[in-house]
């Protein structure tokens, strides 16, 4: 708690400094592709929300002048699920931005902020929606609109869609189209601050801005939004860098080179990688940007070997205290984070029964895995040995079950069979053991995060640019069980929890289950409390509170990034 305390004091102190009245004058503008904003609010689909999420409340609680900049999806990420002949199909319906809580952008006259942004040889109309938290408002752009063409109409209806034409076309609307939304507001943005690089056109129509608020040419103007650019990068992963064939990307963006009156191609070129006919996003944000940071200390490590030319800070992320800590009260007496603990697996093991028919009881030790599933993430991990978890989970003096949520990309084809193969698993001869959750949301996150017992996690490492998952439980006292990638390279696990062999990480995680962790479980004082597995729990929590916090990544922000 010292250090959160410290931080605070920081933020105090830093209110009083020039630099931060320039931050009130023009605020930072922070733009992404998806926002965690509200459980209902379908305009996330995972950690890059959901740190965005973080990032926005953390802003709020600090009076961070900050305002966020993304699109509205129709059809959000996650569709509700139907199960037909044993398939799990998405059945996606509308969500009306005003059906979720959100306001349309008005113009002072009462009337509907407009836009247009050019896609190819036409004008496409956008129009803009507000959420707002202690003064910090977020902007969600959409082309619902009858102006527009019924194509058209249906470019922001869902997060990540797999068309690729549609997704660059969504890019081109949040880049292009978020800056002009910002002038048109007449927000004037010191800095402009990109959660990954979806975003990264917003990098064409600041040099734009430039060209005509300066008389320059385009390569002068590139260095002056150069210095207003900063950039967060999430991945490591090929999938998770988009790449797009230069002649689409020169064709939907011939209409925008002719109003700017600057060749297409040289608009292109920016984002080329070289030796090829492709263009990159993550390329375009990386030669943008002043400064990127990576999110991990190993992430930034790793990067170096990918991207030679692009050194990234480490700023690793941060969890929302707030949103996050579901125990919220002292818990330094003995037996009291127990108790409060039981209560929430309580909560999950409810939530669990509605949805599975499961009844599982608080007195049993509850493995939980939970994030999007991906080849690299190793969702399967822990069942690699099916018959060894079996045999383990059914030991009556020490019973153990297993929670498995998430889902993959709709396009990621190795994810949706690894997803099919774990739902088979737990609806056959795991049932008793076993269960998969497969609507994974926000709501479900809070629950998982802060009931299970101990949190697994188990992507090779490298791959993992960060994981906060793993944070949250901790902070809820969910002993962490690791590979040491992402944030878990930087943690001290000693009486934390458990580092997993990333080099046979099934094997490992069942060795310690039956000989380190339902020992420690089972092992009771007179009053049925684990000793030693709450001081674990005390530990984790206060690790999280003072290294791993929002507030700790949001003054390291402007330290390393903003200032």
């Amino acid at each position: 708690m010292e250090e959160l305390v410290k931080h605070f004091a920081w933020f105090k102190t830093w209110q009083q400094t020039p630099s931060y009245a320039q931050f009130k004058a023009r605020p930072i503008a922070y733009f992404c592709s998806e926002f965690a904003l509200e459980t209902h609010i379908p305009t996330y689909s995972g950690g890059l929300g959901i740190l965005a999420g973080d990032v926005i409340r953390e802003a709020a609680d600090r009076d961070v002048p900050l305002v966020g900049v993304g699109l509205y999806y129709q059809h959000g990420y996650i569709c509700p699920t139907k199960l037909i002949d044993g398939e799990l199909v998405e059945a996606c319906v509308d969500f009306p931005p005003e059906s979720v809580g959100l306001k349309p952008v008005l113009l002072s006259d009462g009337t509907r902020l407009k836009l247009k942004v050019p896609i190819q040889d036409v004008q496409v109309e956008v129009q803009a929606w507000e959420w707002s938290r202690a003064g910090v408002k977020v902007y969600l752009l959409d082309t619902e609109l009858e102006s527009n063409s019924a194509g058209d109409r249906r470019i922001t209806d869902r997060l990540y869609i797999a068309h690729s034409e549609t997704r660059l076309k969504q890019q081109i609307i949040l880049g292009l189209g978020g800056l002009r939304l910002l002038e048109a507001l007449k927000v004037h943005p010191s800095l402009y601050h990109l959660n990954e690089g979806h975003s990264a056109l917003l990098a064409l129509e600041l040099i734009h801005h430039e060209m005509k608020e300066r008389s320059l040419s385009f390569d002068e103007a590139k260095a002056f939004a150069t210095r207003r650019l900063v950039l967060t990068n999430h991945t490591l992963v090929p999938a998770g860098n988009e790449t797009y064939s230069d002649d689409l990307v020169s064709l939907l963006l011939e209409g925008y080179a002719k109003e700017i009156n600057v060749p297409v191609s040289e608009l292109v070129k920016l984002g080329l990688v070289s030796g090829s006919s492709s263009f990159s996003m993550t390329l375009l944000a990386l030669r943008m940007a002043s400064v990127v940071n990576a999110v991990s200390k190993l992430h930034a490590k790793k990067a170096r070997d990918i991207w030679h030319d692009h050194p990234m800070v480490a700023v690793t992320n941060g969890v929302h205290l707030p949103t996050w800590d579901k125990i919220g009260a002292d818990v330094k007496t003995p037996g009291s984070f127990w108790k409060l603990h039981q209560s929430r697996k309580l909560d999950l093991l409810k939530h669990i029964k509605d949805k599975t028919g499961r009844d599982w009881t608080t007195d049993t030790l509850l493995i939980g895995w939970a994030r999007r599933i991906a080849t690299y993430k190793r969702p399967g991990a822990i069942l690699e040995d099916a018959k060894r978890f079996a045999a383990i989970a059914r030991n009556t003096n020490r019973p153990i079950r297993l929670v498995i949520s998430g889902r993959p990309h709709a396009a990621d084809k190795d994810g949706q069979k690894i997803r099919k193969d774990l739902q088979e698993l737990t609806d056959g001869e795991l049932k008793d053991v076993a269960v998969y959750l497969p609507d994974y949301d926000l709501a479900q996150a809070e629950l998982l995060v802060a009931g299970c017992d101990v949190w697994l996690n188990t992507p090779v490492v490298g791959f993992e640019a960060c994981g906060t998952s793993g944070m949250k439980a901790a902070l809820n006292g969910v002993l962490p069980c690791s590979t040491k990638d992402g944030w878990v390279d930087e943690a001290e696990f000693y009486k934390v929890g458990w580092v997993l062999d990333d080099t046979a990480v099934g094997k490992d995680i069942l060795n310690k289950l039956e000989h380190d962790i339902a020992p420690m479980y089972y092992t009771r004082d007179a009053g049925g409390v684990p000793e030693l597995w709450e001081e674990h729990m005390r530990n984790s929590r206060d690790m999280i509170i003072n290294q791993f916090s929002a507030t700790r990544m949001m003054r390291a922000y402007v330290e390393m990034m903003y200032s």
